[in-house]
């Protein structure tokens, strides 16, 4: 079996270029938590928020504040929530000027989350239900509905946080199902990373971005554009559709009563943009599978069901991916129908009927004969194979009672079931019982010619298509299999599983040529 590589050059590409240096200066010096960062910013380029689970003092709100230096005209907004707060302090003031001079309800928004571009709003679930509906529609809409007059937000993230997931209400749901990333976040657990973090002296709160990798508002717009034209190639649909079925068949059963999986239509729509976004960021013109890991932080809503959600990602990407979109399926089918075919044609399958010797308590044959010289009709197997049918020698007759009765001269005669008794000096043929057994046997058949012709036609069209896969596999690979490792939001390491399953595929190509040689042997060869 061939070996299939995966090879690629490296593309260079101006918008990744420029996003991992951004990524690089907003991860300095915060230790283990590259992954949460990059993430952040995917959410805040993709137009998503972000939920932040973990106990205080793990650094939430400290991303957000970086966060908001990724934009050259970052304006941030933090809050704590508690069960007192008011719509006044998060959305701004009632001006008292609007109110007195035009009669008019509106509040003072500029420096408050409405005028931000990077939110964090701590402690989420402590908010009341004016603050949450009015962050629904600015999720839903980017609108803030600001007296009679609705305002366009120019909020690009939203990140949220708390120690707890949402209460079991039903007033909290809308809100956290609009948070597309959840991400757990705890203590730094590395003993390194930790004497680092306390020893740094470095002011994270400082805006250390370099100028020139920051993100403008006119170059977010024009990224937007591009994002919703990134192609979603059949791979990665399969690839969801897969996720998608396995994830409700687990919440389907027994066992996920206490934490059911359920996510819905939007949330999918959702990912897809964050898919895209992703690949976009990447500086490809099209998703690919390892992107298919992000939708890992999408798809949770107790942290329980994480484990189990990795699980069913990696073991569809690794068993589905690149299988499915080079219709492996289909092409197994075909080959097999094919073969189904000519074993039709070129075998004639005869059921022949012939006597068989029929053991008598698995140990003896039976001699048949009414009209014996001597006693007994039994005879050991075991001493009718060690017949010949040149040399004569000594066997034991037995009775019904397979009591011994003679000890006489035998051997094999020249007929089939028959053995040869010698007694008193006069040899006797005598017949065994048999039993009619019937026995399948196959004749071949050459094809006619005009058949012959066809097969190969088809032959030769399925070899083609293997052909073409198989240089897919070795030279011509997407551009996304020589960039797996380089992904921005996607553990390195995760590639090892998209690339297993592209060895398979290739493996799988090249057991369905040599099932193709045989097939066309077997009707040559006739």
């Amino acid at each position: 079996m061939k070996a299939h590589t995966i090879e690629g050059k490296q593309k260079t590409s101006p918008v990744r270029d420029k996003v991992h240096a951004l990524l690089e200066d907003l991860c300095s010096g915060m230790y283990e938590r590259e992954e949460v960062i990059k993430l952040a910013l995917l959410s805040a380029v993709a137009g998503e928020s972000i939920f932040l689970l973990g106990p205080p003092g793990v650094g939430k709100s400290l991303i957000a504040r970086r966060l908001k230096h990724a934009f050259s005209d970052g304006r941030s907004f933090e809050y704590l929530m508690s069960k007192f707060s008011t719509p006044d302090e998060i959305f701004g003031p009632v001006s008292i000027k609007k109110l007195k001079e035009e009669d008019k309800y509106e509040r003072l928004t500029n420096k408050y989350l409405p005028g931000a571009h990077i939110v964090f709003l701590d402690e989420i679930w402590k908010s009341g239900p004016a603050i949450q509906n009015a962050l629904l529609t600015i999720l839903n809409e980017k609108i803030y509905r600001n007296g009679e007059q609705e305002m366009q937000v120019d909020i690009k993230g939203i990140i949220t946080a708390s120690n707890e997931l949402p209460p079991t209400r039903e007033s909290f749901q809308p809100l956290w199902d609009r948070m597309l990333i959840r991400y757990q976040i705890g203590g730094i657990r590395n003993q390194q990373n930790f004497l680092k973090m306390i020893t740094d002296t470095q002011d994270l709160l400082e805006d250390q971005i370099r100028e020139e990798v920051k993100i403008s508002t006119k170059e977010l717009a024009s990224w937007n554009e591009e994002i919703q034209a990134i192609h979603v190639p059949a791979e990665v649909l399969n690839t969801i559709q897969i996720i998608r079925e396995k994830l409700t068949q687990v919440g389907q059963s027994e066992n996920s009563e206490q934490d059911p999986i359920s996510v819905y239509d939007r949330r999918w729509k959702k990912l897809v943009r964050l898919l895209r976004t992703a690949a976009f960021l990447n500086g490809r013109q099209e998703v690919d599978l390892m992107d298919c890991f992000l939708s890992v932080h999408c798809l949770w809503s107790h942290p329980n069901q994480l484990e189990r959600i990795k699980e069913v990602v990696s073991e569809t990407v690794r068993k589905h991916g690149y299988s499915i979109a080079m219709n492996l399926n289909s092409l197994r089918k075909e080959i097999h129908s094919l073969k189904e075919e000519v074993e039709e044609e070129t075998r004639i399958k005869k059921i022949i009927a012939e006597d068989k010797l029929q053991p008598i308590q698995e140990e003896y044959y039976q001699i048949l004969s009414d009209a014996k010289p001597f006693q007994g009709e039994l005879l050991k197997i075991s001493d009718f194979n060690k017949l010949g049918s040149d040399e004569v020698q000594v066997i034991n007759i037995y009775d019904e009672s397979l009591t011994l009765r003679h000890r006489l001269k035998a051997k094999k005669s020249s007929s089939e079931h028959v053995v040869d008794i010698i007694f008193n000096s006069q040899e006797t043929a005598y017949s065994l019982k048999t039993s009619k057994v019937e026995r399948k046997e196959v004749i071949f058949k050459k094809p006619h010619s005009l058949v012959e012709k066809h097969w190969d036609e088809r032959i030769e069209k399925l070899k083609s298509y293997i052909a073409e896969h198989v240089q897919k596999v070795e030279h011509d690979q997407p551009e996304p299999i020589a960039e797996l490792e380089r992904n921005l939001f996607v553990p390195a390491e995760l590639s090892a599983i998209v690339k297993a399953n592209l060895q398979e595929v290739g493996n799988t190509l090249d057991k369905l040529a040599l099932e193709l040689e045989k097939i066309h042997y077997a009707y040559h060869s006739l």
